[in-house]
């Protein structure tokens, strides 16, 4: 069944579900970092003003069950099931999938394996599905179904801009959307990143070794919830670090220069020993028919 549309945060509305929205005044917020926990080489910087539209978002990333009813209605296959594999974390996939030499091993970062049969219906490849995971972020979906099913919804991705001023929250250059320390003051976990040492030993300190249920932390000030960690979260923006920082800077859409897009967040694989870009302004590119384990996203509509 198609979720509904309008902007909406009223009590009893399943937070899993991308028809609970709430709208952001927008106005004018500073975006990018130019701190020493930034990474200058991924555009991060410099610092600008930017000033945005009021605009509606998801509270959460899709689900799997939005998701799976886009797909009844529509019979959308994805870019991972059109091309019969996609990227997993080695940890995660069953060991008769490797015995059965179902995978490939990835040049350099062996923690991942380009997995038969891995898509969105089966996170890890053969031997796994979707079962007890209905409230977690859909994964394995590339920019072009993002794009798909927010046309399908009557949606569309947010820009960077957007998913920036979102996660801040409506606070002044915070590193997190909580705050500037990863950890707050009383201890309790607020995302779903590696807790540990990268890649050999996950202590699940913020008690997720996978993907955790859409709405599972609490949210920041703005009421979104998971906009750091999880999954990364796919932008509408073609990559670009060469950032415009003279000139009017309305709702600011990168200029398309290359064929990668724009994504955001960080994931539950995020580690600050080799990836430290769960944070507000962290942001890497990747190319439109790409996906992995921890990959997905969340729609936004114009006010």
């Amino acid at each position: 069944m198609r979720p509904s549309l309008p902007l909406s945060a009223l009590d009893g509305v399943p937070l899993g579900l991308t028809s609970d929205m709430l709208r952001l005044d927008g106005g004018c917020f500073l975006m990018g970092s130019e701190g020493e926990e930034t990474w200058p080489q991924d555009g991060e910087g410099p610092v600008r003003e930017i000033t945005l539209d009021p605009f509606g978002m998801d509270r959460t990333t899709v689900t799997n069950e939005c998701f799976a009813g886009f797909v009844e209605e529509t019979g959308y296959e994805t870019d991972a099931e059109r091309m019969g594999w996609s990227f997993v974390f080695e940890a995660l996939v069953p060991k008769a999938t490797i015995r059965k030499g179902k995978t490939r091993a990835i040049a350099g970062q062996e923690w991942w394996l380009g997995v038969e049969k891995a898509s969105w219906r089966k996170p890890a490849g053969s031997g796994t599905n979707l079962k007890k995971i209905m409230d977690h972020p859909v994964v394995h979906v590339s920019w072009n179904d993002a794009v798909a099913y927010a046309e399908w919804a009557g949606k569309r991705l947010p820009s960077e801009a957007e998913w920036e001023y979102a996660a801040r929250g409506g606070r002044k250059q915070n590193i997190f959307p909580w705050g500037n320390e990863l950890l707050p003051a009383n201890g309790r976990h607020r995302c779903n990143v590696w807790q540990g040492d990268f890649p050999r030993e996950n202590t699940l300190k913020d008690g997720y070794f996978s993907t955790a249920p859409a709405h599972i932390f609490p949210p920041n000030d703005f009421g979104l919830h998971n906009m750091i960690g999880n999954v990364w979260e796919w932008c509408q923006d073609t990559w670009r670090i060469d950032h415009q920082t003279s000139g009017p800077k309305k709702n600011s859409i990168e200029t398309p220069i290359e064929k990668r897009r724009v994504a955001k967040g960080g994931s539950f694989l995020c580690h600050h020993s080799y990836c430290n870009r769960y944070r507000c302004s962290a942001r890497i590119p990747n190319l439109p028919d790409d996906s992995a384990c921890n990959w997905g996203f969340r729609c936004v509509t114009d006010d």
